[in-house]
Parts: structure tokens; sequence; C-alpha cells
């Protein structure tokens, strides 16, 4: 960019702070917002003021979107048992299960935004965040409803139902008179959603005016077109009406206006078409004849999620002051800059997570704090780089602009490795790892922007007000030299070890237990429940009281126990349990010992989402690494620099999954994320690494071992600096959740801590190695 006068930089500074303090204002309403609305202590009651109300309908506008591990709540994965049914099909079940939640939530519904989606061919999901009572809703959402055909007037003159009009929003208003079985004993009942073969929304024109109306048109079956023929026959000579009533509610009221004898039928008097096809999907739902059956369901306490909300942003808040303190101490005025372009890098992401309303889970928070440590790279890259111009002799602009410059290629390699593991957690996984995903990569998006665009403007502004003295900047120190390439023997055999220590604790679990890994529900199957007690629970209590008592809910099955550190949540493990049985746990947990339903968090897994979920997963890493190494061959045009990187990084997920063995590390969506991470991390790693040694190689005469071994040591040593920063910035953030995090987040942080101190390890002692071996026995010296 040009070179920038006194007040064009004052400018910028200004622009700056203002563009900063907006941002930061409306930042801090949405994460206020998102505390104050998911705070289960201010839940308004019934007898709530008006200001109170008023005053949470504010903290819900400004609030993130957020899953359910955040809200509370309840998601269920229905499959469709048998033939694969039509998509109208499909589309009416969900409409139904749409309605079903709307007529079961009451007063609820207007705050709380339920989610109803196809998955594939036969599998539906709902997610509902934020209910008061999930299992009473998951079991009404697994009743089916019917439809009815009632009769004005039974065969006494007695009136079946009242009706008073249509409310706000068009739903007709009325009340039976007598309960549904009466009707059906006394003959009042017709028909039923299950005599109608199809029901679709029309147009016809009246014969008198030749004006379109909108009709529904019905055919009926052979049952149904005989009792159509008695019924309208009577209705059409005493002019009563025919009632047609769905789950709890009057649907349509329309007067028999003709004898209906061919079991062909058409209600007229819709507004529009719209109308007509809400009301042809009514009556198509009430005659479904798919039968769903439970795939997944998982109910998450609403205390439970409001903690790991407030723990996992304060974990982000306190790792974001450290590693602009960390950068201020390490790169002076460089890193002042760094630390605003951070501070407008973090409150630019919760911005637009608010603005495009995208949806925040655990593991999202996850992805947004990671990001923030691996948006310093970026920085550190830059500044590595001016650093090691001044140290040549330039001038401090002149070092500015072409640090930034050289710092680009390793910038947008690095980023991009990244944000193809994000792309394949996107394509293949699902709910919260699919979340994690977004969050990921709308970070690394936005930690390019803030480094190539903000912080270099940034820095210009800061030399062009006057602060000029090359000391301010930093000067490259004389890199260490150290044989990194003569070593390499040591350093391989290290990772050997460790590995194989890895594989051999898994064959000894295998063999004691059943599986070398912990597989969790999503691996495994089962159900699961994670109970909050108010105070701690000894083991003795947990084993000769707690799961006797469990076992008398579900029977003498198996139950696993397992407590979590520095908190009194325990996890029980059990075969997949009924509605009706996780219904019956909780009323015992509540009972016997004090514990509320918002401290409660089930899972139930069924054997076929758990399959699935471990073939996803090993397709998941093998498609980001095919992808990889693709990017990687093409940028560097070679495929031993290609080569050299995926074994690292394959070298990193045996050092991460030799520490889910030894430390019985749950196994389950999160490992997904976790891996994926790992992978994206260990190559923009040593991609920096590789980017120098490209650079280097250009000054290169004639290849033999000794100068190759020399250009990788040197190259090692010049970015040295560079991947100790990186790593102890990204290691902060982690770190903060493993101290801070609850439970959930823990099993997460922990595996993804060592991924970074593997990523850095191979980074520095394996990829470079591995790419001299490659060099001098593979291939021409070229």
């Amino acid at each position: 960019m040009k070179r920038l006068k006194k007040g064009q930089g004052i400018a910028w500074l200004i622009a700056f702070v203002l563009c900063l303090g907006l941002l930061g204002y409306y930042a801090m309403t949405v994460v206020q917002g998102t505390i104050k609305a998911n705070d289960t202590s201010l839940k308004l009651g019934a007898d709530a003021t008006d200001a109170q109300k008023a005053k949470m309908a504010k903290y819900n506008a400004d609030s993130l979107k957020l899953g359910l591990d955040l809200d509370g709540g309840v998601s269920i994965t229905y499959e469709a048992i048998g033939d694969k049914p039509t998509d109208e099909q499909m589309n009416d079940t969900i409409l139904k299960l749409q309605q079903r939640i709307e007529n079961d939530l009451g007063e609820e519904s207007s705050t709380t935004e339920a989610n109803v989606y196809r998955v594939g061919d036969k599998r539906i999901t709902v997610e509902i965040p934020g209910v008061t009572d999930a299992n009473a809703l998951l079991k009404e959402l697994g009743t089916p409803g019917t439809l009815y055909f009632i009769m004005q007037y039974d065969d006494q003159g007695n009136a079946n139902y009242t009706t008073t009009g249509r409310d706000e929003n068009g739903d007709i208003q009325g009340t039976l008179n007598y309960d549904i079985q009466t009707l059906i004993d006394n003959g009042s009942v017709i028909a039923t959603g299950k005599n109608v073969r199809s029901s679709q929304a029309g147009t016809d024109q009246d014969k008198t005016t030749g004006a379109t109306e909108y009709v529904v048109e019905l055919k009926f079956d052979d049952a149904g077109t005989k009792a159509f023929a008695d019924a309208t026959s009577k209705a059409y000579a005493n002019g009563w009406s025919i009632a047609i009533y769905y789950d709890g509610k009057f649907v349509s009221v329309p007067t028999v206006q003709a004898a209906i004898t061919d079991g062909n039928c058409v209600i007229n008097g819709m507004s529009d078409y719209a109308e007509a096809e809400k009301l042809a999907s009514y009556i198509r739902i009430g005659g479904l004849d798919i039968e769903l059956q439970e795939l997944e369901s998982q109910v998450v306490g609403a205390q439970l999620g409001s903690d790991a909300l407030k723990t996992s942003l304060i974990a982000g808040g306190i790792g974001l002051l450290v590693v602009m303190l960390f950068l201020i101490v390490m790169y002076l005025v460089p890193g002042v800059v760094a630390s605003l372009a951070l501070a407008l890098y973090t409150v630019m992401l919760v911005s637009i997570l608010k603005a495009f309303d995208i949806t925040l889970t655990l593991p999202g928070i996850a992805g947004m704090i990671l990001s923030i440590g691996m948006a310093v790279d970026a920085n550190v890259i830059c500044f590595a780089r001016v650093r090691e111009e001044i140290k040549a002799g330039r001038p401090v602009i002149s070092a500015i602009e072409t640090g930034f410059s050289k710092a680009l290629s390793a910038i947008l390699d690095g980023n991009i490795t990244t944000l193809i593991a994000a792309a394949v957690l996107g394509f293949l996984g699902s709910g919260s790892v699919k979340g994690f995903a977004i969050t990921l990569a709308l970070g690394v998006i936005l930690s390019m922007f803030t480094a190539l665009v903000i912080t270099r403007i940034l820095i210009n502004a800061f030399y062009a007000i006057g602060i000029r003295n090359a000391k301010a900047y930093g000067k490259a120190k004389e890199p260490t030299k150290f044989d990194f390439v003569g070593k390499k023997a040591i350093f391989i055999g290290i990772s050997v070890f460790i590995i194989a220590a890895g594989f051999i604790s898994m064959g000894v679990f295998k063999a004691k237990n059943g599986s070398g890994l912990n597989y969790s529900l999503e691996f495994m199957g089962g159900a699961s429940t994670t109970v909050d007690f108010a105070t701690p629970q000894t083991d003795d209590v947990i084993n000769n009281q707690i799961i006797p008592d469990i076992q008398k809910v579900i029977g003498n099955g198996t139950v696993q126990k397992s407590t979590v550190d520095g908190t009194n949540q325990v996890i029980f493990k059990t075969r997949t349990l009924s509605l009706d049985e996780r219904t019956a746990l909780n009323t015992m947990l509540e009972t016997n010992y004090g514990v509320t339903e918002e401290s409660i968090t089930s899972q139930n897994i069924g054997s076929t989402i758990s399959g699935e979920m471990r073939s996803q997963s090993m397709i998941a890493v093998i498609v980001a690494v095919f992808f990889m190494l693709l990017y990687i061959w093409f940028r560097f045009k070679d495929l031993r620099f290609a080569s050299s990187a995926i074994i690292a990084l394959v070298h990193d997920v045996l050092i991460v999954l030799s520490l889910y063995a030894f430390a019985r590390i749950s196994v389950g969506a999160a490992f997904i994320a976790c891996m994926l991470t790992v992978i994206g991390y260990s190559v923009n790693d040593t991609i920096v690494v590789f980017d120098r040694i490209r650079e280097n190689h250009k000054a290169i005469r004639t290849e033999t071992p000794e100068t190759l071994k020399e250009l990788c040591n040197d190259s090692l040593s010049q970015t040295l600096s560079r991947s100790i920063s990186t790593s102890i910035t990204t290691a902060i953030m982690v770190l903060m959740l493993l101290i801070l995090g609850v439970s959930s987040i823990r099993e997460f942080a922990l595996p993804l801590l060592a991924g970074v101190i593997a990523g850095t390890y191979s980074s520095i002692f394996i990829a470079t190695q591995l790419w001299y071996i490659f060099k001098c026995k593979i291939g021409k010296k070229n």
C-alpha cells in the first residue's frame, strides 16, 4: 500500500477507533443479551410484570442463536420404517411435527424457535431449544395425531361442537361439546383421515360470476365414500356442516352444499391458494401411514447449558487478554497493533454470528476461541518478516512493506489448508460438528483479513504519526544454529515410541475391556445421563445406592459411571432406553436425590446412528487429507513437500489418538472435530517452514546432501521463533478452555492441546527432516 502521511495516519486511527467502538458496543450488547437470556435464574414465571417481560424480550432479541448444548432443550431424529417415503409424505410429516410442536408448546412457542428438517431420504430431525418439559414433549411428538370428520348434530339433534369464528391468525375457534370417544361411539364421527385417498389444493370457477376460487379436492376410499354418501345426504337436507377436526383443533367447518355419493368432495371458500394448500396438507397429515422410529435423542438441562455458555465465554475473555499481553511483550509496537487488530477481529466475529443468525454450539465456541489463537499466527508471521528486514538494514517503512509482502504466501497457504479441514467438516459433519466448522472457517477468513488489511493499515498509521524508531519494532536476533536434520533419528524415534505405546495401550484395553478406545454413544449406541448433583457424591453412594436405583428403573442392565473432576456431575451409561424409561429415571433422580430436571442431560443413540458416525469420521479424515495433499502438491510443485506434510499430520493424529487411548478420553462427535482441527493446524504450521525452505532454496546453486541439510537447518532456525510464539498463543486459548470449561469442553480441549504440541513438534522435528530424506533419496535433485 502507499505510504501514509501524518494526517492520513491520524484519520485511519480515528476511523479504526470509531469502528472498534461501535462494533465493540454492539458485540458487548450481544454477549450480555446472550448470557442474560439464557441465565436460568432470570427465567420469568407466570407472575412476571410487563416491565420484566419487556426486559427479557430485549435480551432475547439481542441474544445469539444458540444450539441445544448451550440453551438446553431437546433434539430427536426419526426414521421412517419400511420403504422410502415420497417427498410429499416427508414434507407432510415435517408439517405434522411442526404443528404438533406449536400445539404442545403453547405460550412457549412465542419465545422458542423449533427447527424441523429433513435429513436424507427417510429421516427427520427435530430441534427445540429452551423447552421446560423436554420428556413430555418427546412423548407428545411420538404420539400420532388423527383427523376426524364430525357431523354437526347427532341422531338426537344434540350439537356435537360449537364454533365462534376465527382468531387474528385465521384459525377457527371452537370446542367439542363431547369427548372424541363419545362422538365415535354415537356415530357422529363419520370418517377419519385414513379414509382419505388423496387431498390436493386446486382452483375452480364460480358458475355464477366466473371468478376463480380456491378449493381442496378430496377423494375417499370405499368405506369413506359410503359413509360420506349417507352423512352428506342427511347434512344437506338439514343445512348442517361437517367439521374437520385434527390434533385438538378445527381446521375447517364447511357447510354441506350437496349430497356426495361418488367419493369426490370439493371444499371451497379459501381466500388464496396458500390457505387451500394448508388445509389439504392438514387432511393428508391426518391420514399419514408413515411410521417413525426414534434413532437418536438428546435432552440437555437448561442449567447445564447456561453454565457451559458462561464458562466458555469467560475462558475466551481471559485467554484473549493473556494473548494480547504476550504479543505486546514480545513484539512491542507491532504487538500493540496486533492486539488492536485482534480486538477488532473478535467483535467482528461476534457481530457476524448475530447478523447472519448463525447457530452457536459448544464446539462452535471452541472453534471461535481456537481461531482467535490461530488469528495471531498471521500477525506473527508478518512481524517476524518485518524484524528480519530491519535486521538486514532496511528502513522501517521499507521493512514493513517487504515483510508483509513476503509473509503473504505462507499466510494464504496455511489458512487455506485449515479451510479445507473446515469445509470437510461442513459437508460431512452434522449438528454441533457442523457448527464448529462454520465458526472455524469464519474465524480463519476474518483472521486473514485483519492480518493482511487491518494490521497493515494500523502499523503504517503508527509509523505515519511518528513512531519510527527501529527499536520500537524490534530486530530479529541471529538464529541459534542447531542441527535439526542431523538429529532426525532421535526425533523420529521419540515419535515412533509414543505412537507404538499408544497402539500397545489400545491392544491392552481391547483385551481387557473389549474396546481399545473409550467410544462414546455416538460410536457405540446406548444411553447416557449426566446428572449435576447439588453436592458431591462418593463412590460408595454411587455404587451402592444410585446405580441400584437406576437398575430398578431400567432393569438389571449394566450401568457404567464416571465422574467429572472439579464438579458434582456424574455420567451414567446404560443400554438404549425408551422414553418411558428415561422419564421414570428422571423422576427417580428428582425424588430420591433432589435433582432438578434442569440439571439432567440425557442422550439416546441407536446402533444405526453409531455405525454411521464411525464411518463418517473415517471418511472425513481421508477426504481432508486427500484434498490437502492435492493443494500442497499444486502450490509447491513438488510431491515430496506434500508427502512430508501429510506424513507429519498423520503423525500428529496418531499422537492425539495415543492420548485418547492412554487417558481413556471419550471418543465421540467432538473427536472428529478435534482430529480435523489438529490436521488443519499441523499443516498450517508445517507450510510456514516449507515456504521458507522454498524461498531459501532459490539461493542454492548445487544440490548435495550437505547443502540441503544446511538449507533445512537454516530455514528451521529462521522460523523457530514464529513457530513457538504461535504455539504459545494457541495453547493459551485452549488451556483456558481446559481450565475453565465444562466437562464436554474439557474432553475436547485436552486432546486439542496435545494436537497443538504435536503439530509444533512435527513441523520442527519431523516434516522438514522427511522432506530432506525424500529429496536425497527419491527423484532427481532439482
